[in-house]
């Protein structure tokens, strides 16, 4: 049976409870000039009537339970969907892709607002119609109002996130959104919005209250202080939106807990909470009307309520981490990428797990690199990432985890930075000087020294691979086949070295460089277009001869064939050569006067 046949039916109900209604009041005015053989006749085809109606009344409240039943998981998997929406806009926090389906989720949470209006009303109207002193009805009221209060609490989302590593007195930006679109007529009013900052046991102790707040309810007071913080809720007819932005916000103090442990400000959690409230005139008569066999009469009770009450609704939005300063930021992304990677869609704020498995941590920093410089991590590149973090090769069948004092806490072997600490300084570098390179794949990047050099002495001289130093946060490497000393790495270039020359402007400097692994192309014709233009060596400009800077090896140019004469100008210093080190420092620029 369809909802609207039910509702057909009630209707239907409501005019026989009329109809019978008027048969009574009719046969209580003609009772005194009945004959009592008359009257005992009109009781008894009054009680089968009532007896009919009660019938009637007792199958449409099943059938009712059914409507609900059903509304219920459908409103159960309409709400699950806007939580797999919440959850997803974590994961593009890391980078993910996001499909944003949110206004598809409205229509269906509009729709969702007015059936559940309707059965409201339509329950409503069963209710003023008793015909026995069954409260059964009133279980089934309070049951439909916590679903529609439940719909309406959760449809006020974040739809923009704050930034998720914020630093105090930087303006941000933010913006809710109430999915009932013109439904329950609360967007006439448009009400304001109020943005403050919890700590992560204040958003607990909040979330553990998720019910219809009412008039007594207070805000918790916040962790800090936010200018710009309120903004008023705006519908717009044509795209049915209704929301609220905050263009200028900005965070002044905050207020931390007391640290335990190792913890720093860097692991620290907050969330903005943002939330409104709206007074809602609810008019409401209640006819209750009940016949009882026993005396034959029928009893009306007409309630007449005015009712106004304080609907409160409020949204969290996804953690994030208060910082002062810049040398922050990267154990603060630590935080941040985790949580948004592994947290669960119904937790408790803001609870991450200790440790994780190593396909997961794989697929998150896979999702985190390649959002950052526009291409992917390939096997390879996790697979040394694995044993740069357990400092073994993967073993088939087996699956590792890994810790949050592994990822961001514990410094590497031999080192004095974490995993994250030298990833995160990888991924920055590749995204400020390397992007275009990485992407057209001439960056071979994450591979192990003595795999490069295996790989490397397999091909001819002049063969070369770029990759990521081990020992340098931040830093990038040439190896490359040296016909008279075999395999050579030079000393990283950092970020520092490429904002004087960037790196193919290096490499198309160094004359021993002739091959690029893994492609084997020949060095001019794959870095081409990514080499700096230059003006022609004899032009002058303003009565300046035109000059440049150029990368140089001494400790090798002058045995090497094929060498350019500006390269033998400048002997090797003693100071170049490392010896017993198969890293060669070289002179990193020499200004040639053209």
């Amino acid at each position: 049976m369809s909802i609207n046949s039910i509702f057909a039916d009630i209707q239907q109900f409501a005019r026989n409870y009329e109809a019978f209604h008027n048969c009574f009041t009719s046969y209580n005015q003609r009772k005194q000039h009945m004959t009592q053989q008359d009257i005992q006749l009109q009781d008894l085809q009054l009680q089968e009537q009532c007896r009919i109606l009660a019938s009637t009344r007792s199958s449409i409240l099943q059938d009712i339970k059914r409507v609900i039943f059903d509304y219920d998981s459908i409103q159960e998997t309409v709400i699950n969907e806007l939580k797999n929406w919440q959850r997803n806009q974590a994961l593009a926090g890391n980078g993910a892709p996001f499909r944003d389906n949110l206004d598809d989720i409205q229509r269906c949470i509009e729709l969702l607002v007015e059936l559940v209006g309707k059965i409201l009303d339509n329950v409503n109207t069963m209710n003023q119609i008793r015909l026995d002193n069954n409260d059964e009805i009133s279980d089934i009221i309070a049951h439909v109002r916590q679903s529609q209060q439940l719909l309406v609490l959760s449809s006020f989302i974040v739809e923009k996130q704050p930034p998720q590593v914020m630093k105090t007195n930087t303006r941000f930006a933010a913006g809710v959104r109430w999915l009932i679109g013109p439904q329950l007529g609360i967007s006439v009013n448009g009400p304001q919005v109020e943005c403050i900052i919890l700590s992560e046991a204040q958003a607990q102790r909040h979330s553990a209250q998720r019910t219809m707040p009412d008039s007594s309810s207070s805000t918790p007071a916040s962790s800090g202080e936010i200018v710009n913080n309120v903004g008023n809720m705006e519908y717009n007819t044509q795209t049915r939106v209704f929301s609220a932005s905050f263009r200028t916000m900005q965070l002044k103090k905050i207020k931390r807990a007391e640290k335990k442990g190792t913890e720093s400000v860097m692991d620290e959690k907050f969330a903005l909470l943002f939330y409104t409230s709206v007074v809602v005139n609810d008019y409401r008569i209640r006819v209750s009307a009940y016949y009882t066999q026993s005396s034959y009469n029928l009893h009306n009770k007409i309630i007449i309520q005015f009712v106004f009450f304080l609907l409160q609704v409020w949204t969290l939005s996804l953690p994030v981490v208060v910082i002062v300063h810049g040398n922050q930021e990267p154990q603060s992304w630590a935080t941040i990428t985790w949580d948004n990677a592994f947290s669960d869609i119904v937790r408790e704020p803001f609870q991450v797990p200790e440790r994780v498995a190593w396909s997961q941590l794989a697929l998150a920093l896979n999702t985190k690199f390649e959002s950052s410089t526009g291409r992917a991590l390939t096997e390879d590149n996790l697979n040394f990432l694995h044993e740069k973090l357990f400092r073994r090769n993967i073993i088939n069948g087996e699956e590792d985890y890994i810790t949050w004092a592994q990822f961001c806490k514990e410094p590497l072997p031999d080192r004095s930075f974490t995993f994250w600490d030298w990833f995160f300084a990888i991924m920055k570098l590749t995204k400020d000087h390397l992007l275009s390179l990485w992407k057209a794949g001439l960056i071979v990047g994450f591979i192990n020294k003595s795999k490069a050099e295996r790989t490397l002495k397999e091909h001819v001289g002049g063969t070369f691979l770029l990759r990521f130093s081990d020992s340098e946060l931040g830093g990038i490497t040439v190896g490359f086949v040296n016909d008279q000393n075999g395999v050579l790495m030079l000393s990283p270039w950092t970020a520092r070295d490429l904002n004087i020359r960037g790196l193919a402007d290096r490499i198309h400097d160094l004359d021993v460089l002739r091959y690029v692994y893994p492609t084997n192309r020949l060095r001019d014709e794959a870095f081409h277009e990514f080499y700096t233009q230059r003006m022609d060596e004899n032009t002058r400009r303003d009565g300046y001869v035109t000059n440049t800077i150029r990368a140089h090896v001494p400790a090798i140019e002058n045995n090497f064939g094929g060498v350019t004469p500006q390269h033998n100008m400048q002997s090797p210093h003693p100071q170049d050569i490392q010896m017993g080190n198969d890293n060669i420092n070289f002179t990193d620029f020499e200004s040639i006067l053209y």
